[in-house]
């Protein structure tokens, strides 16, 4: 993290890119350093200490929200970041969960949040405050700052949403297909295979650089997600780590950090893959900032800045401004309880291009991935899709719904065969589509998902016709 320094812009549209010489380095080297080490500080004092929040007078005329604080006169100092200003004094909620300080301690003005990436980064593996974790030794700048808290695009100034993108993953090509720039939510309870599905995804050969964020994850499960999941593509993948046991101002930041990342490698031209694992997790730090700094819950313990914060997270991603690149953002929401109308999940559904929801009694089934295609939309499907996938697809749907619709039915022997010939066909194909269908993390990745459906349902039917097919 480093205050921000004057910007030098983003390069023109088209502009070729050349490589700064020696002298050019140590001007950007010496600009930074300039930024990062003020010719005079401004201090105040710790009033107040309490778990959740730190009292700090003698500031508040020259705070504004979102400013960090570095507590004592160390090299490396704890830092917290302002939250609400009064004027008796500014509350600091610190990022360390940990911090030692008691009333009296200095604290001082250490600027805004920032970050300057760099090309070099691809490989590495952060925390939330842009620090590495991986001991690889320390990231190389880049000459450019970018905020935590950007703005995304002026809306006239993007690019359209066209290019259609492979993922690999056979169900999601072929029900809900995504195109470069889009933002997609992966809702799942807790244990239905999210995070497998968002391995899958991390694997893609479609992108250029993948950013994933692990926001509140279990601590044993980075290095199995970076040494597997991301095994092919961890040279060209940047990842942000704050784990559940980490405070809520790092968990809260994370999310913005990897799209800090993401808009780098955007603006540089990149298609970039980001991933945010997962954005629940991530209210829940902002709620929990939100109360200690006074703010009144008003839905299910969740404050109104929570809900103000998603969209503003959320728009980052997407395409870039002409002549740059594109962010794909898939973004999973842990659905607390299967309560899929939980209110996070309405508020992230309602911002996104589409949603896939993964479902409880089709991962009993043993069917994975177990997305419930029938509650699954994206939103630019039929950019992607030819008129006869459209039908086919169409057809496939009723199908499925037509069966389950009349499960309980067929199950207790009240529906004899022949009966209804739309009903029969139904029976027959539904099965052999769902086992078409299924996929793990060892199975090589889909190339044509409808050439591979067809080709399962014709094998299966044993008679070298497509059962899809009239007859």
């Amino acid at each position: 993290m480093s205050l921000a320094a004057p910007d030098i812009g983003p390069p023109a549209p088209n502009a070729p890119r050349r490589t700064p010489n020696a002298l050019e380095l140590l001007e950007m080297r010496i600009r930074n350093a300039a930024s990062a080490i003020p010719l005079t500080r401004l201090g105040g004092t710790v009033t107040h200490v309490t778990p959740a929040y730190v009292q700090v007078s003698g500031l508040s005329r020259h705070l504004k929200l979102g400013d960090c604080i570095a507590f004592g006169s160390s090299l490396t100092p704890p830092l917290g970041e302002v939250v609400r200003i009064d004027e008796d004094g500014a509350t600091i909620k610190p990022f360390d969960v940990g911090l030692k300080i008691g009333p009296g301690e200095a604290a001082w003005l250490h600027g805004g949040q920032s970050l300057r990436p760099d090309a070099s980064w691809k490989g590495r593996v952060l925390n939330a405050l842009g620090t590495p974790i991986d001991g690889q030794g320390a990231l190389r700048e880049g000459a450019r700052t970018y905020s935590f808290d950007a703005e995304p695009p002026a809306a006239m100034q993007r690019q359209r949403v066209r290019t259609p993108l492979k993922t690999g993953v056979r169900v999601l090509d072929l029900f809900t297909p995504l195109c470069a720039g889009q933002r997609i939510g992966i809702f799942a309870g807790s244990g239905v295979g999210k995070s497998t599905l968002l391995s899958m995804l991390a694997r893609s050969s479609g992108f250029d650089t993948v950013v994933l964020a692990l926001v509140g994850e279990r601590g044993r499960e980075v290095r199995e997600f970076l040494e597997d999941a991301l095994a092919q593509n961890r040279s060209r993948a940047v990842t942000v780590v704050s784990t559940g046991d980490e405070s809520p101002m790092m968990r809260r930041l994370a999310p913005k950090t990897a799209l800090a990342i993401a808009e780098f490698f955007r603006d540089q031209g990149d298609s970039v893959l980001l991933i945010i694992d997962s954005v629940t997790r991530f209210a829940h730090a902002t709620r929990e900032v939100a109360l200690a700094a006074g703010e009144a819950p008003v839905a299910r313990g969740y404050t109104p800045s929570v809900f103000s914060e998603l969209p503003k997270l959320l728009e980052r991603a997407g395409p870039g401004a002409e002549g740059t690149g594109s962010i794909t953002g898939v973004f999973s929401v842990l659905v607390d309880g299967d309560d899929h109308n939980d209110p996070i999940a309405d508020s992230i559904r309602g911002t996104l291009d589409g949603h896939v929801v993964l479902d409880r009694k089709i991962a009993d089934q043993g069917r994975y991935p177990a997305v419930n295609v029938l509650t699954s939309v994206s939103r630019l499907a039929n950019s992607v899709w030819s008129a006869e996938q459209r039908k086919l697809v169409m057809m496939l749907r009723a199908m499925i719904s037509q069966f389950e619709d009349t499960r309980d039915l067929r199950l207790m022997g009240g529906y004899q065969k022949g009966a209804d010939a739309d009903l029969d066909r139904a029976i027959e194909i539904v099965p052999k589509l769902y086992e078409a269908m299924k996929q793990t993390l060892t199975d090589p990745p889909s190339n044509d998902p409808f050439q591979e459906i067809a080709r399962a349902l014709t094998e299966s039917n044993g008679e070298g016709q497509d059962p899809a097919q009239p007859r």
